[in-house]
């Protein structure tokens, strides 16, 4: 079915050749709402927030994904079949299929997302964890600005080795955050990014040019 009959067909979002229609949008809306409140649809504001949330972060796996090819890196189906496993341990027997079809997402749909987010995560894992550097003065400075002043019995909670890897843990995250940041603005300056208007208007409602979708999408944070 081409998009002339289906508009669900027309393209959204354009990474170099890699596309992704109004129907793939509206399929990950689905499965994004799993983390709002079910009135979501009753707060326009927030509504349209989640959708501009979503357009940028749809986005930037497109970019991900692009380099994940460049870098010949895959996952397997052995890969997504362990995180299917461990994630369902979390939920009582059938409960998880259940909350797909209460959103009207397919076991299909959710699994290709799932697929895509590990993809991405190798792909991050492989660019920045050369980058993210934790040295003894990192340690010692960070130590002094959030544990120095703090009430003895505070400290005495965790002893001197729980303290270090509470600290090594943190600085990890702060680091890869930073370097997440630097590497992904590199890298929409590298990809070209087209965003149709005309799609975006019947998605959200709101009319705007691309340049103007691209500038909202940059003031969201990643």
């Amino acid at each position: 079915m081409d998009s002339e009959s289906n508009p669900d067909a027309e393209q959204l979002i354009r990474v170099r050749d890699r596309v992704l229609t109004v129907l793939e949008f509206n399929q990950a809306l689905e499965i994004s709402k799993t983390a709002y409140s079910h009135n979501l649809r009753y707060e326009p504001d927030e509504y349209r927030n989640a959708q501009l949330r979503l357009l940028n972060e749809l986005t930037i796996e497109m970019i991900i994904l692009e380099r994940a090819a460049e870098l010949g890196l895959a996952i397997s189906d052995d890969e997504v079949e362990k995180t299917v496993a461990d994630f369902k341990k979390d939920y009582p027997e059938d409960t998880f299929e259940k909350t797909l079809l209460e959103f009207a997402v397919s076991y299909e749909t959710w699994q290709d997302r799932l697929r895509n987010r590990l993809l991405m995560e190798k792909v991050i894992n492989h660019e920045l964890e050369d980058q993210i550097l934790i040295t003894s003065e990192d340690i010692a400075k960070y130590y002094e600005e959030n544990f120095r002043d703090k009430a003895p019995d505070t400290e005495s909670e965790l002893n001197a080795e729980g303290i270090n890897k509470m600290i090594i843990e943190q600085l990890r995250r702060e680091k890869l955050e930073q370097a997440y940041q630097r590497w992904i603005n590199k890298l929409k300056q590298q990809y070209p990014i087209e965003i149709s208007s005309v799609q975006w208007e019947r998605i959200s409602g709101s009319h705007l040019s691309e340049k103007e979708i691209l500038d909202n999408m940059n003031s969201t944070r990643e």
